[in-house]
């Protein structure tokens, strides 16, 4: 297959006129297949990586069949998102643990490619819950996270962490080398912070929300995050969770390589307003707003699928393209250790690519190749 006359995206983050050739289910420098596909006037960009989002459609990663969850990845792949880590929340270890096997277990050639599962919860702050259970809150523990790991079939890629709590030091430290350690939901002053990023964490989740504000004197979670060149900081980029002006100041403070956007969408994306629940906990829903349905209203969640959110940051926050799409497709591949497959046009990688057109709405979408949409 040829896609022809695109405006191609380059990994180093800029756009320019080309074709794409495509054999089988990679990307290839020539095809030998006459097929065509005349992409003038459309933006060619690789399909998206989502490393955190808990569930779309009326479903749940944490208590979602093996089904359910591949009616959740074909949506996704459909919506421009090729590969995903499913996050769960915070509830009982017993039920993380199944929601895992059920994920490790899914295979979905149709369906965004699950390269990772993210543990949001339970090691986390009870000070900074969100929309996190507290109930089910518990130190960090590294017992627990092997079960969980070993229910997982050694897939989990991420898991977050508030680096005050006890044993959360220890825990960074035994994990570091094989798992992403992000810090969230936190009190963590700056200090704490840097000595955990110092000790092997690598992530910010969901930059701004769970965590202290930056303070000229003191700079909190964030600074150190920012000082931390090995570390990538994740934003919710619905105009809900963040500012605009929030936004972009985040790209000039930590760059477009270290910008990793995402969805944390729940089950309420892709369906309308009303209640839903997550993570045991009774939520509303009203546009893009997704809160606690209960006094708080604390934020629970997205309900904005990922390449909603590089549509939005362009064109509600004066983000540039290449921006958002480097940080929803090029930096989670390099942040997840997979950019040797994924992530960016190249010849011997998967052919997972959206085409866009001039109003950044889908035209096509092809998975390893074939054409879903």
């Amino acid at each position: 297959m040829r896609i022809k006359n695109a405006n191609v995206f380059r990994s180093d983050g800029h756009f320019e006129p080309g074709n794409i050739a495509i054999t089988g289910t990679q990307f290839a420098d020539t095809s030998a297949d006459s097929t065509e596909i005349d992409a003038t006037g459309c933006y060619a960009i690789p399909g998206l990586i989502d490393v955190h989002l808990h569930g779309c459609i009326g479903y749940d990663f944490t208590n979602a069949t093996t089904d359910q969850i591949a009616q959740m990845a074909r949506y996704q792949a459909k919506n421009g998102t090729t590969a995903m880590c499913p996050a769960t929340l915070t509830i009982p270890e017993a039920e993380i643990a199944e929601a895992c096997r059920q994920i490790a277990a899914c295979r979905e050639p149709d369906g965004a490619a699950i390269v990772g599962i993210n543990i949001e919860g339970p090691f986390l702050s009870p000070k900074r819950a969100g929309a996190q259970n507290p109930a089910y809150l518990h130190p960090p523990d590294l017992a627990m996270f092997n079960r969980l790991q070993a229910a997982a079939e050694g897939k989990i890629k991420l898991i977050s962490i508030a680096p005050e709590m006890p044993g959360a030091m220890e825990l960074i430290d035994a994990i570091h080398e094989d798992v992403i350690c992000s810090l969230a939901h936190t009190t963590a002053d700056y200090d704490t912070a840097l000595e955990a990023f110092n000790r092997g964490a690598r992530q910010l989740t969901h930059l701004f929300n769970g965590m202290p504000h930056l303070g000229h004197r003191e700079p909190s979670v964030i600074g150190a995050a920012m000082d931390s060149p090995h570390a990538y900081a994740e934003m919710i980029c619905d105009n809900i969770h963040i500012h605009p002006s929030a936004v972009r100041a985040a790209f000039r403070l930590f760059g477009d390589d270290r910008i990793l956007m995402i969805s944390d969408s729940i089950m309420a994306a892709g369906l309308t307003d009303g209640k839903y629940e997550i993570g045991g906990l009774a939520i509303d829903v009203q546009g893009r707003e997704c809160r606690l349905d209960k006094e708080n209203g604390a934020l629970a969640g997205s309900v904005t699928n990922l390449l909603g959110c590089v549509r939005i940051a362009v064109t509600e926050m004066d983000i540039p393209l290449e921006n958002a799409v480097k940080a929803a497709s090029v930096n989670p591949a390099r942040a997840l250790g997979v950019f040797d497959e994924r992530g960016s046009i190249e010849p011997g990688k998967f052919a997972d690519l959206v085409l866009l057109n001039e109003d950044l709405t889908i035209r096509h979408v092809f998975l390893q190749g074939k054409q879903l949409v």
